[in-house]
């Protein structure tokens, strides 16, 4: 997780991400900074493993807070970089960042996807695609941040199955990331099949999640606005899974849908919402989430 040093509203994020909202950016650094904080001691007290590495003043990336759409972390030490849309966005990809992960993790293998950008076309990490690691299907709504090729040559690379589909908001507008009307964890799917407007598209989704084996629950479009299909199910030091998400995201549930999540892990939330009106994104944004293996005590520093 990135501390921000400069949180504030990004209007070249702006262009395509209907979930930020302008005029709401006064003490936007304070205010997101406490949120982060109080976010980073909510997950370590419930012993989660945060690594977290201070974002710079220079040079300035208002988007800090967001690392997963730049870099993911996976199995076999593979370490994957993404062309960003905002430019100021691609100047996150800061070498401290990668440093300090390889001083913890094992890191054998950087694939680097960066070179796209020059073409125009983009791929934002763990925004754009929702990985199933255990079925192995990438889930992409194409966006003007999400290009159907690129998603192809990631699942090609990373052998992954791909599930490409539009996904639109109340006003017909792409959905900037797939990320926030859908969540994959070990035994379920949160989606919101509204936003799917076509009905075989609509149907390819509810098939591929069915045949993953896992339990299908259903958001509104209203409750994807509140950011409650920007979930993260991630493990404990206890490996307890827990599902992570906002306390606007929580607040947007129906009772019998937290009692269907909580029959499956604890739920953890937090409130974030400036960072969720001026970032345009919530919980499941802020966590870069690792896969690769700890580095034992010798290999430290090597």
């Amino acid at each position: 997780m990135i501390r921000p040093v400069h949180f504030t509203f990004n209007e070249q994020t702006a262009i395509n991400n209907s979930f930020q909202t302008t005029g709401f950016s006064q003490d936007a650094q304070t205010k997101a900074l406490k949120e982060f904080d109080d976010f980073v001691e909510l997950l370590r007290k419930n012993k989660v493993d945060v690594t977290v590495i201070s974002d710079t003043t220079e040079p300035h990336t208002p988007d800090s807070i967001f690392p997963n759409n730049w870099i993911s972390f996976h199995e076999l030490g593979n370490v994957v970089l993404y062309p960003m849309f905002a430019e100021n966005r691609r100047l996150e990809r800061k070498p401290i960042v990668l440093e300090t992960i390889r001083q913890k993790f094992l890191v054998n293998n950087i694939i680097d996807l960066t070179q796209h950008e020059k073409n125009n076309t983009y791929l934002e990490g763990t925004g754009s695609l929702v990985l199933d690691r255990d079925r192995r299907i990438a889930y992409a709504c194409l966006s003007p941040r999400t290009d159907s090729a690129l998603v192809e040559e990631f699942c090609s690379v990373m052998d992954y199955e791909p599930v490409i589909f539009e996904a639109k908001d109340s006003r017909g507008r792409s959905i900037y990331h797939t990320n926030v009307l859908m969540c994959v964890a070990d035994k379920y799917v949160v989606v919101c099949l509204e936003a799917i407007p076509d009905q075989a598209q609509k149907n390819a989704v509810e098939a591929a999640i069915f045949s993953s084996g896992k339990k299908l629950l259903n958001i509104n479009a209203q409750q994807m606005n509140q950011f409650a299909g920007n979930m993260l199910q991630i493990k404990n030091a206890d490996g307890e899974p827990l599902l992570i998400m906002s306390s606007a995201a929580y607040q947007a549930l129906a009772p019998e849908q937290v009692i269907t999540l909580e029959a499956f892990n604890r739920i953890i939330h937090s409130p974030l919402d400036t960072i969720e009106i001026n970032g345009g994104g919530s919980a499941r944004c802020m966590m870069a989430e690792v896969f690769l293996e700890p580095k034992l005590p010798e290999q430290h520093g090597n």
